[in-house]
């Protein structure tokens, strides 16, 4: 190591002094050619190799069928990726290990990465302990989840990437199957002592009571062994079994007990119908997909016993360096089937990988079952990709919006994160049909829902401040009265006269202290405050201007449709007003019924009549018509 720390040394030394980039040429390679030396000493054998940095820290773990020829392509080939060069550019020392296969290299390597974490490896993100069923090895096993694994000859069956569907299994085990739950050591000789007595579940008839002798230890590993082959998917052997007992028992006219053993078969065929079935040919099989974006892999795996999936799960894998799919699957592989003990002997993948595990058949199907399969799980791959990106995007746009939150804040000078914002707009023509609107945004989106309409009620002729302070009081006493959320920001469409009018409003509701006004004129985009005579102008490009610029927009648009559908309601309604006999009621069902003027004034005396009556339809028709 200490020849590389004086190649370093000599490196900075000049970059720092000399700055010469004749003499950094030299000692880089220098540094490079002792490099080579090293590597060609390597050995053609399968291994695992280190990098390590001038500081002796794990930078990189590889794997390698040649640990010679894979090593020395860091150093004789040209680096694409930019990440790679950096990182062959950082190595100090190479050290490796020769092991005796591929398969035990790759096992290493997983196992290395796991513990250093070096800086330039792929990072496998899944590093939660998945629930496994424990049958206990002991007299009258229990069964129960836990998520370790102890060396006490007791058999684990998962692991399963879902809590909920190991609790379905064991809720369907206490259906079928009464086992005991106590920790109580049941010797023969605790037993026959009567160390023990009958505890709450067997009294509610959910355990037979082994602790006193009331059920026979055959009797219950009959239990044990059905319980464990519904575990393993042999349930069509459970199956076969119960249903020649449930026979037996109605040929010796034991009808309650064989009325005991329909219902257990209903309920394991319930949960059989609830599997994935394939095809029941298709025994012990592991099946993977991957899949890549240009951070990371995903992979998928489907686990199948007697044609049922009765295992499914997705890793991610965070690439560091230039790694492609064909490098990473076999990776993947292993790290599932190590962690899940799996020891099928068919791995089903999509595409040719230059990889074996001892006794271990690899196929890539072309069509057929084994084929749906691998479509299955590339669908199931695909999914959990676009999910996770889509998470991504989700948390970046939350990242951005707290960001501009900040932002709007800063500019405004509130006291409060404005994440609930509502403006006010007021259309009318002449004093003409008045009316405002509110819209509100969350987290500086709009939010519909919450868009509310208002017909001024109170005021006469086009007055916008007094229609501000009303539809304004008319808002927030109805909030709170509601018990609902107040912004932390409220926006008039307006000079100081409407800011006014809106204090007042908040002043009568005793919130004046409580929200923060402002108002913003169309002019000069100028931000008026309460009791301050001097606008604030904003930057034209802030995004704070641009959010208030889009509230306001919002808010005269939502208005303006408002007072447009209200004048065209009244103008046809105006219209059939003139109409001699004919009153608001028939009016309202002609509007109901045929929802347009122009309608109306098409529309032949019959089909009128059905609608309004014979007279009033003549009326009409004349009016129109004549």
């Amino acid at each position: 190591m200490q020849i590389y720390k004086l190649f370093n040394l000599l490196l900075n030394s000049c970059k720092n002094s000399f700055k010469s980039d004749k003499f950094v040429l030299i000692i880089l390679k220098a540094k490079k050619e002792i490099l080579i030396i090293i590597v060609k000493s390597l050995p053609e054998v399968p291994g695992i190799y280190q990098f390590y940095d001038i500081n002796e820290n794990l930078i990189y773990v590889g794997k390698a069928k040649n640990l010679k020829k894979r090593v020395s392509s860091y150093f004789t080939k040209k680096h694409d990726n930019g990440k790679t060069r950096i990182m062959v550019s950082k190595i100090a020392e190479i050290k490796h290990v020769i092991v005796e296969s591929e398969a035990d290299a790759l096992l290493l390597e997983n196992n290395l990465i796991k513990k250093y974490q070096p800086r330039y490896n792929v990072m496998l993100k899944d590093d939660k302990t998945f629930p496994w069923i424990c049958v206990k090895n002991e007299r009258f096993p229990r069964i129960f989840k836990t998520r370790t694994i102890l060396k006490d000859g007791s058999t684990y069956f998962g692991p399963y990437t879902s809590v909920i569907m190991v609790r379905t299994l064991l809720d369907m085990i206490k259906q079928l199957y009464k086992l005991r739950t106590c920790k109580y050591n049941l010797s023969e000789k605790n037993i026959k002592n009567g160390k023990f007595k009958v505890c709450l579940e067997s009294h509610i008839d959910n355990c037979l009571a082994p602790c006193i002798g009331e059920q026979e230890e055959e009797d219950y590993n009959q239990s044990i062994t059905e319980i464990k082959n519904i575990l393993k998917g042999n349930i069509q052997t459970v199956l076969q079994y119960l249903k020649k007992l449930m026979e037996q028992f109605a040929s010796e006219q034991k009808f309650e007990k064989a009325q005991q053993i329909k219902e257990k078969i209903e309920i394991i065929e319930k949960y059989k119908s609830k599997s994935t079935i394939v095809n029941p040919a298709i025994n012990n099989v592991d099946v993977f997909s991957i899949t890549d974006d240009d951070n990371s892999a995903y992979v998928n795996f489907l686990k199948l016993v007697n044609g049922a999936i009765i295992q499914a799960h997705t890793i991610e894998i965070k690439k560091k360096l230039d790694e492609n799919i064909i490098d990473l699957l076999p990776m993947a592989i292993t790290e599932i089937r190590n962690k899940i003990f799996s020891n099928a002997k068919e791995i089903i993948i999509p595409f040719k990988i230059d990889f074996n595990w001892p006794n271990t058949k690899l196929i890539i199907p072309k069509h057929g079952d084994k084929k749906k399969l691998l479509d299955l799980s590339a669908r199931n791959v695909l999914h959990y990709k676009n999910d996770i990106n889509k998470k991504r995007l989700l948390l970046a746009e939350k990242k951005n919006s707290n960001r501009k939150i900040e932002v709007v804040k800063k500019d405004l000078r509130l006291k409060k994160l404005p994440v609930h914002i509502e403006c006010f707009d007021n259309s009318n023509i002449q004093g003409t049909n008045a009316v405002s609107a509110c819209v509100v945004f969350r987290d500086l989106k709009p939010s519909k829902k919450d868009y509310r309409k208002y017909n001024i009620k109170t005021v006469t002729g086009a007055n916008d401040c007094a229609s501000i302070e009303e539809v304004v009081f008319r808002r927030y006493k109805r909030l709170l009265n509601e018990k609902s959320s107040l912004p932390q920001l409220i926006i008039i469409d307006g000079g100081k006269g409407q800011l006014n009018s809106a204090l007042n409003a908040l002043n009568k509701l005793k919130l004046i202290d409580k929200i923060a006004v402002i108002s913003i004129a169309k002019k000069l985009e100028e931000l008026f405050y309460p009791n301050d005579p001097v606008p604030l102008y904003l930057d034209k490009n802030s995004e704070t201007l641009k959010l208030i610029q889009q509230l306001r927009n919002e808010a005269h648009r939502f208005s303006i449709t408002f007072h447009r559908d209200k004048r065209s309601k009244n103008f046809i309604k105006s219209e059939l007003e003139n109409i001699k006999g004919i009153g608001e009621k028939t009016i309202t069902t002609l509007l109901s019924h045929f929802k347009s003027i122009e309608i109306i004034k098409k529309t032949n005396t019959d089909k009128l009549a059905k609608i309004i009556g014979k007279s009033k339809a003549e009326l009409v028709y004349r009016y129109f018509n004549q």
